[in-house]
């Protein structure tokens, strides 16, 4: 019996442990933080070992295979010791994969994977597929192999993910665009992360397809000296394509397999630049999967869109607030501020992982009246704005950073929730963060 160690008891950890089992694993969950209680009760009603606050390393160093949960980095000392003994460490996609037959999407990106991912899933759902969602969202993708029989899976894969796969091969995979983003994982190395998103297409073939955007000067720098076997189907807002996805004026053209989709951009019910090349990569999935062209754009027009992503809270007093708490680095909060035309207040801060915020400095000169800073170190946000605007806070909880921003905003203001930053110093996760402006807000 082979031995399955799974490191991370969280949605991965568990998802993978139930189907190791199912597979006829020895399987051990071992976590050095705490598992959530929910956890513990699904491994131990599934008759699973685990451990938590701790790793066991007589327990962990016997395994066969490892798989470990995107969050746990390679630096880590039991990771480290597991790769100096030869065992092999792959990811929770890598050891799903290979127990389901079922055709991937596999989207990955610095920004708009969710909202890609979402929409992608939106259509083939629409459209009739027998589809789930699972990667970096949603249910385990691993638990889903154990106990669903989806015939396709629309996944949103991390390049800590991507960092575990050997094997897997998505049948279309997406690259959103590429920015700098969680270099603290990559040696500050900016081609290293580069590399790791790539790895989404390292195993296609010529039957397989990449779609990716085409005025991305990371991916189009990193075709000038690789190559990959997948059919490639760039998407673009500056340059009208022979193939793929591109603007023609306020019409979306779509060129797959000789077939031609046309859509006015003004039915898209997604707004802004960002979101159209997102709304571009999901229906040239669409368009590859031949689902039908009024599905498709029935469901273009009435997607909801994501959680936590440019979300419109509540307009008070003639002040729009907006929550944008997914917007972990600055390349995603570079399209938030790009997409609001009217003054605004910023609450920015949290966590940095390496962030240059020199790309913000013209969109902040031009629109943003005040910065209220949301963070435990707020120094380098200070240092590179201080000059920029007028007015400066700093607070370390949400409702005063709400209460602030309501004092300072006049009528016809944006006040806009975008850090640019992890939310850990303060928050649980972006989706707390997100929550409790949402809260305060409603508060007001």
């Amino acid at each position: 019996m082979k031995r399955l160690v799974i490191l991370g008891g969280g949605e991965s950890g568990v998802g993978t442990a139930i189907l190791g089992k199912k597979k006829g694993y020895d399987v051990f969950v071992s976590d050095f933080g705490k598992i959530k209680e929910n956890y513990k009760q699904v491994l131990t009603d599934n008759d699973i070992n685990w451990e938590d606050e701790k790793h066991t390393e007589e327990l962990i160093l016997n395994a066969d295979v490892v798989m470990k949960s995107p969050g746990i980095p390679d630096k880590s000392p039991v990771v480290k010791k597991l790769l100096e003994k030869g065992i092999l460490v792959i990811s929770e996609i890598e050891f799903a994969a290979q127990y389901t037959t079922a055709t991937t999407i596999g989207i990955t990106g610095s920004n708009g994977k969710t909202t890609t991912t979402m929409l992608c899933y939106h259509l083939l759902k629409e459209g009739g597929l027998n589809v789930g969602l699972g990667g970096n969202i949603g249910k385990s993708f691993a638990w889903q192999v154990a106990e669903e029989n989806y015939e396709y899976y629309v996944l949103e894969l991390s390049s800590f993910q991507l960092d575990g796969i050997i094997n897997y091969k998505p049948h279309i995979a997406i690259i959103t665009n590429i920015s700098p983003d969680h270099l603290d994982r990559y040696d500050y190395k900016y081609e290293n992360y580069i590399a790791a998103k790539f790895r989404i297409t390292m195993n296609q073939t010529n039957a397989d397809y990449l779609i990716y955007d085409n005025d991305d000067e990371a991916i189009s720098n990193w075709f000038l000296n690789n190559k990959t076997n997948a059919q490639l189907l760039p998407f673009s807002l500056l340059k009208k394509l022979e193939k793929g996805a591109f603007l023609n004026n306020l019409t979306m053209e779509i060129n797959i397999n000789e077939e031609e989709f046309l859509m006015e951009t003004t039915q898209i019910a997604l707004e802004g630049k960002h979101n159209m090349k997102n709304a571009m990569a999901a229906t040239s999935v669409a368009n590859i999967l031949r689902i039908r062209k009024q599905t498709i754009r029935e469901s273009l027009s009435n997607f909801q869109g994501v959680e936590h992503r440019l979300e419109k809270v509540l307009k008070i007093q003639n002040v729009q607030y907006i929550n944008d708490s997914k917007a972990t680095n600055v390349n995603a909060t570079f399209f938030a501020l790009d997409s609001v035309t009217t003054p605004t207040v910023w609450i920015v801060g949290g966590v940095d992982k390496g962030n240059d915020y020199t790309e913000l400095f013209s969109l902040v000169h031009e629109k943003v009246k005040a910065i209220i800073c949301l963070g435990v170190d707020n120094k380098k946000i200070i240092d590179c704005f201080g000059n920029v605007v007028d007015m400066m806070v700093e607070v370390d909880n949400m409702h005063d950073a709400v209460n602030t921003a309501r004092h300072i905003a006049e009528k016809g203001d944006t006040v806009l929730l975008s850090p640019a930053c992890a939310s850990f110093d303060l928050f649980e996760n972006y989706e707390d963060r997100g929550n409790q402006f949402k809260r305060e807000v409603r508060n007001l």
